[in-house]
């Protein structure tokens, strides 16, 4: 039995993925820390996704108990937690570049929605 392919957009809402994910696709499953805020990326066939609202907004949260409530309603068990505001320190002449998605993802925390 094939997968079938999925045309996900840069943003996708809750109910989109959900079907995605019921229908096969297993994402890797990016939770991006901005200095207190998260953001929640959908990494899938050499694409990226990430969660919006029903106005294509991008939905942000203040803790990661409601992502872990969310996605783990919709069968996803766990992702990665990246931190993209940390690429170098110019306080003590750290030279640093930003990260590349495929970075951040290696350098990132596995992280638990069950």
């Amino acid at each position: 039995m094939s997968i079938p392919a999925y045309q996900l957009g840069d943003h996708v809402t809750l109910k989109q993925i959900a079907t995605a994910v019921a229908n096969g696709l297993m994402p890797i499953v990016e939770v991006e820390s901005m200095d207190g805020i998260y953001a929640v990326r959908f990494h899938h066939a050499n694409d990226v996704s990430g969660l919006s609202d029903n106005q294509g907004r991008t939905r942000t949260f203040l803790g990661t108990g409601e992502i872990r409530d969310l996605l783990s309603g919709i069968g996803l068990t766990h992702g990665v937690l990246t931190w993209g505001d940390q690429c170098g320190d110019e306080m003590i002449g750290v030279p640093g570049h930003a990260l590349t998605p495929d970075e951040m993802l290696a350098s990132g925390t596995r992280i638990a929605f069950r």
